[in-house]
């Protein structure tokens, strides 16, 4: 079932996404070679406490850590480490959710660190602008899978591919609520778009093939042929004037 929000709930859903926007800013300035990506959950976790909400991650269906860690060919999921340290040229996403409220905001970046190849340079900047052309879509009249078919448009013009085992979602008292959002397939299908709805689009892109594994650890995904991934989500509210963002800084 699809859940809208009132003004006041995408109210409360704003402030829990600022907190995401504010800490994905704090994260991208501190991230350099020689951190940890301990540290980075570490500080992350800390910023979320600080400014009122709770780590949405943290023992959700039991995974460890607040801040998603994902470097170079692991698309989602990576679990922070001691031993794992960022190096010069890496491709690292970071995935963060906040409880604020009562409400979740949850939202993905991907970084290069250093001097990255221009094909991640490349692969990153792809993934951001498939938001972008998917949430063009995101308006009351419009299917669901219209949004999917914009992502999925892009990203294959561009000679890359999306992941089709992990899609985005609805989002609100919960972190995963209806509908699912797949970043691929034909336009004018799936529910209406209506006002009040709030949707984490997200798309996973691929430098090589779609297909993904999950590691040892149970939660690690990794792109099956090794090439590498790429993350960028927001949490929006389809409004009667178009899609709003609201993990933004300024909103």
């Amino acid at each position: 079932m699809i859940i809208l929000k009132s003004p006041r709930e995408i109210n409360i859903m704003r402030e829990a996404n600022r907190i995401v926007a504010e800490v994905h800013a704090r994260l991208a300035e501190e991230i350099s070679p020689g951190i940890t990506t301990a540290d980075i959950d570490k500080l992350g976790e800390e910023l979320i406490r600080k400014k009122g909400g709770i780590p949405s991650f943290k023992g959700y269906r039991g995974y460890p850590a607040s801040v998603c860690v994902s470097i170079n060919d692991e698309v989602v999921h990576g679990i922070p480490s001691k031993k794992r340290v960022i190096e010069s040229g890496d491709v690292v996403s970071l995935d963060i959710g906040v409880i604020y409220e009562g409400f979740h905001g949850d939202a993905a970046r991907t970084l290069g660190v250093g001097e990255v190849s221009k094909e991640a340079s490349r692969l990153i900047e792809i993934t951001e602008q498939s938001f972008f052309h998917g949430i063009e879509q995101a308006k009351p009249g419009n299917r669901l899978s219209d949004i999917s078919h914009a992502v999925q448009n892009y990203v294959e013009k561009n000679g890359f591919s999306v992941v089709r085992e992990y899609v985005g979602h609805g989002i609100g008292r919960d972190m995963h609520e209806d509908p699912q959002i797949p970043n691929f397939g034909p336009p004018g299908r799936g529910p209406l778009l209506k006002e009040g709805m709030t949707l984490a689009i997200e798309p996973m892109v691929n430098a090589g093939g779609y297909m993904v594994k999950t590691l040892a650890d149970g939660w690690t995904v990794v792109t099956k042929d090794g090439s590498l991934s790429a993350h960028y989500e927001n949490t929006i509210a389809v409004t009667k004037d178009g899609p709003v963002i609201l993990s933004c800084l300024e909103s």
